[in-house]
């Protein structure tokens, strides 16, 4: 069934309705959901979650994936991986981001993007912008991580820029195994190289991600890349299965 207006839309529009009629908020959602054709807010939600790019994303993860998430700049990597957060978080997992390339305030803009508000789930979502990122940071932080956390690194070649970090073949099978061990699901941005014509291959590869230094791109054992609006799942393990279809719009 398809909805008359994006999901974010729609909460606006219960935020509305839920101030000029002075009533829970829970309550004005489900107003809306009704209207929508759905018996309560819960229902929809679960169905656009079923039906979105990430959605199908994540129900294709599991605990103790590690999984490369590659586009070039401006093609959503980000915002997807923003997407798998709040997905992860509306299932009652925690999310937690490392990033070297953006500031909490930047981050809280991500969520806007997606048409999710930060404060709704800062109880469930850690951000870490250390300058110390690494493998061995990463897992020390995570200590104590419940099970199907999702965890998010942006990026991987930026664990590669220092030299008093272990060599990124190192620090990527550390975090494969902390991965398994601790039940997390960890996905790992990644910069696609300037050499990928999308005129040849309408989607990248594993053969298309940027290593300034060797790497063996099947320590991850899935692997997802984006371009021009559609998203292509793969495993990289053998036997591996894999779908392709359109991704959710990025704005601007």
């Amino acid at each position: 069934m398809k909805i008359s207006a994006p999901i974010f839309r729609l909460k606006r529009k219960a935020k509305l309705l839920s101030r000029e009629e002075q009533i829970p908020l829970h309550e004005a959602l489900n107003r809306i959901a009704s209207e929508e054709g759905y018996g309560e807010w819960s229902l929809l939600a679960a169905k656009l979650s079923a039906l979105s790019p990430a959605g199908k994303l994540l129900s294709r993860l599991q605990p103790g994936d590690l999984m490369l998430l590659g586009a070039r700049p401006g093609q959503g990597k980000t915002l997807m991986s923003m997407r798998l957060a709040v997905e992860a978080m509306k299932s009652g997992n925690r999310a937690v981001f490392f990033t070297l390339e953006y500031t909490k305030k930047e981050m809280a803009d991500r969520f806007r993007a997606i048409g999710a508000e930060y404060s709704e789930f800062e109880e469930m979502f850690h951000f870490d912008d250390c300058d110390r990122i690494s493998a061995a940071y990463i897992i020390a932080t995570l200590a104590s991580a419940p099970r199907g956390a999702l965890v998010i690194v942006d990026y991987l070649q930026l664990l590669d820029q220092k030299r008093e970090n272990d060599e990124l073949a190192v620090q990527i099978r550390e975090l494969k195994s902390f991965a398994r061990e601790r039940g997390l699901i960890i996905v790992v941005l990644s910069q696609i190289d300037r050499s990928y014509d999308q005129a040849i291959k309408p989607v990248p590869d594993i053969r298309d991600v940027r290593l300034p230094n060797p790497l063996n791109l099947h320590l991850f054992n899935k692997a997802c890349f984006l371009n021009k609006g559609r998203v292509k799942f793969q495993s990289t393990e053998p036997g591996g299965r894999g779908f392709s279809g359109p991704a959710a719009p990025s704005p601007g």
